[in-house]
């Protein structure tokens, strides 16, 4: 606030508090500094006039109206006071701020005009017309009166802040804060500009500067819940679960019906391992607010990880924009269609994604000839994904590609996967505490060719990096089974079996058509000899074990109507499942008895390292896979040690990954066009047992020689993708479709 308007402020509280003669030495005082001063002109003269004048009576009436809301009350005593009184700079300022109230934002203009008239030297008055201006989209003319009144009244802190704001809807991030920590400067105890500047280094990826914002503005105004609420989502994407908690809690307090706090809490208590807590915090933001479908349809997802299916119903209702914000990922289980989950991902993206740079320059050839590959993930550890890849980096020939890994996920140093890479790859970069703008800054410096998304949408995800454009060429893969729907990835790599001919249609990227299996493998992954035996796993040492090690949220009723009435049928027969948790063994238990099959037909196998499960395995007779989303990763543990793997090709590209794998594993056989064909041939096969046997033969017997698990044929075929990628990118032309053989 500037000296001008601190000393009015001063005198008209005097002179309300009766104290004339202070408030004459303060009038006094403006009018030494700025003698044509209307305000402080006006101010003397009231000091010498009756207090309760009709005009002074009309005034008091208006303000009273205004601070008590009635803003049509308030902008008609003022309409009658201003024809009265011209020159009346405060009747002008105050109708104008009650029109603007109201939405008449041309008539705001005129009556802000009418009190800059009034008093040039006061920059409130300018101040509300440059607002007035913006509302009516002429930031220009808005932008330049903020300026002007800056240079004039260089402590007025609101012109900076409202510029900050202005700039900040432009794009202009950098001069927004750098009049943000201007305002801060001049006025610290201003909590709003404080956690503006907040949101402006959270939307820029600088966690630790936004949380000290959000710290200043809680603590200058502890009731202010937004900044709460803010502060914990910086502390959950920093994974500091509790943190963001209490956080949440101190939004919530602050204002109970504060449903965004309300799903952030539920996020937290996911990270935390807390679903049922988590389910009953999207569930309460639902509750109170029927339009939060992405409340909806959060709940419902994590009630598909508890296998609790009694709302499944419900998933219709997630539609609009509040389900856009929610990653598409959490409607893959639900819907087999990829029509829909096209237009999930392209409404979430237009969200998650800055506007993507449509192209940006070629950096210049490597001195060395190579071509410059960037891979971004979190999962550069003990990670499924990166079990898969590891053959793939061992494998990748750095006489042609110079090989860097941008790491944003947990720093494991003592890890063995993460050092085994680290050994494979030309540069490994730590950018999980980097700002986006860093980052993006970094990759570029890096001189990238192409840039690899290994995460899409999923966990932890930083994928909005690529939307900033981090290299020429820009690949979707591995990461998310389905389109990005964003125009800033180029490319997404698939096979003909995953990509049947016309579902390029429900991708933005261009298609890459591997030879056999767009998925990578390990030739070199490790079996660990299991050595408890069935009966060591609560198995029948003679019945027929049917497993599925999918994730639970995977499991819908419609597989678990199939393999119960396989457990009918095969008598002596058991269900081999992953242990998530006791919520999943409850439910799906209740789940089996409904369909009379005894809970104690379902054996649930607890989470061990890695080589020890691919060994245990041996004791499974037939894997049974899920249907709207397949096996992925447990598919080709299954087959690499040896496991037989039955799933049925559905329509969206997560529903048909396995059938990939059959093929490329040479069992095409196992690869169903039905449910029904599905429950019929795991029939067939549980009664069949030589017939079971010679499949298994045949795995074990091209296990080496299948194109599934050749790992350096696999690698020359990406590579042979990424050489026409850049070679068509250095030729200037743009992204198109194409098959690698």
């Amino acid at each position: 606030m500037s000296g001008l308007e601190s000393l009015l402020i001063k005198a008209r509280s005097a002179a309300r508090r009766g104290d004339a003669e202070s408030a004459r030495v303060l009038y006094r005082q403006v009018l030494d500094r700025h003698p044509r001063n209307a305000r402080a002109k006006a101010g003397l003269e009231a000091l010498d006039e009756p207090a309760d004048t009709p005009a002074q009576v009309a005034f008091d009436n208006m303000v009273a109206a205004f601070r008590a809301g009635r803003m049509e009350e308030a902008a008609r005593l003022g309409a009658r006071l201003s024809a009265s009184h011209p020159q009346a700079h405060g009747v002008h300022n105050l109708l104008g701020a009650a029109l603007l109230e109201l939405g008449r934002d041309t008539e705001a203009e005129s009556a802000f005009r009418r009190a800059t008239a009034a008093d040039p030297d006061g920059p409130a008055a300018y101040n509300n017309l440059a607002i007035a201006l913006r509302r009516q989209g002429r930031t220009e003319d808005a932008e330049a009166i903020w300026r002007d009144v800056i240079s004039r009244a260089p402590g007025y802190g609101d012109a900076c802040y409202n510029l900050a704001g202005l700039l900040e809807q432009g794009g202009r991030l950098d001069e927004a804060a750098q009049w943000l920590e201007r305002a801060i400067a001049i006025e610290p105890g201003h909590a709003d500009a404080h956690y503006n500047l907040g949101n402006l280094h959270a939307s820029r990826g600088n966690r630790p500067a936004a949380i000290a914002c959000f710290e200043a503005a809680a603590r200058l105004e502890p009731g202010h819940g937004d900044a709460h609420n803010n502060m914990g989502a910086q502390f959950l994407a920093d994974h500091r679960a509790d943190e963001a908690l209490a956080a949440f809690d101190r939004a919530l307090a602050a204002d109970p019906a504060n449903t965004g706090a309300m799903v952030n809490r539920g996020k937290a208590l996911v990270l935390k391992g807390d679903r049922p807590g988590a389910i009953e915090a999207f569930r309460a933001a639902f509750a109170r607010n029927p339009c939060d479908t992405g409340a909806l349809l959060q709940a419902l997802f994590e009630e598909a990880h508890l296998c609790d299916w009694h709302a499944r119903g419900e998933y219709v209702l997630t539609t609009g924009p509040e389900a856009a914000a929610v990653q598409p990922f959490a409607s893959l289980p639900f819907v087999d269609d990829p029509a829909h989950q096209y237009q999930r991902s392209v409404a979430c993206a237009a969200r998650m994604y800055p506007d993507a740079p449509p192209d940006m320059p070629a950096p210049a050839p490597s001195s060395d000839g190579r071509i410059r590959v960037g891979y971004f993930s979190g999962d550069f550890h003990d990670h499924a994904t990166m079990h898969l890849m590891s053959g793939f980096f061992r494998e990748h020939d750095r006489s042609r590609f110079d090989v860097r890994l941008y790491s944003y996920g947990p720093m494991r140093e003592q890890d063995a996967l993460r050092a085994a890479l680290r050994s494979c790859v030309d540069g490994f970069t730590e950018i999980g505490a980097m700002r986006d703008e860093d980052v993006v800054a970094l990759a570029r410096a890096d001189g990238l060719d192409l840039a690899v998304d290994l995460k899409g949408f999923t966990l932890g995800t930083r994928t909005r990096l690529f939307g900033h454009r981090l290299a020429p060429v820009q690949v979707s893969w591995m990461g998310y089974p389905g389109t990005l729907g964003h125009a800033c990835m180029d490319y997404f790599i698939a096979d003909h079996v995953t990509m049947p001919p016309g579902a390029e249609a429900f991708f933005t990227e261009k298609i890459v058509r591997l030879a056999n299996c767009y998925q990578a493998n390990d030739d070199a992954r490790p079996i660990t000899t299991d050595l408890r035996g069935r009966k060591g796993w609560n198995l029948p040492e003679d019945g027929f074990v049917f497993a599925s090690f999918n994730q639970s949220y995977k499991i819908s009723p419609a597989e678990w109507d199939i393999w119960m009435g396989l457990l009918r049928e095969v008598e002596g027969s058991v269900l081999w499942l992953l242990d998530t948790g006791p919520h999943v063994q409850a439910n799906l238990s209740r789940e089996a008895r409904a369909r009379g099959v005894e809970a104690e037909r379902l054996v649930f196998a607890p989470p061990i390292p890695h080589a020890a499960h691919l060994g245990r395995l041996a004791h499974a007779d037939l894997f049974l896979d899920t249907f709207a989303v397949n096996a992925h990763t447990t598919a080709s543990d299954a087959l690499w040690a040896g496991l037989p793997v039955l799933t049925f090709a559905g329509n969206q590209f997560a529903a048909r990954v396995a059938a990939s794998l059959v093929h490329a594993a040479g069992l095409p056989e196992l690869a169903m066009g039905s449910a029904a064909d599905y429950a019929r041939l795991a029939l067939e096969l549980a009664r069949d047992r030589p017939r079971l046997a010679t499949l298994r033969a045949r795995l074990a017997e091209r296990r080496a020689t299948c194109p599934l698990f050749d790992t350096a044929a696999y690698t020359r075929r990406i590579e042979s993708a990424f050489t026409r990628m850049h070679h068509r990118r250095g030729c200037g032309l743009a992204p198109d479709h194409f098959d690698v053989d």
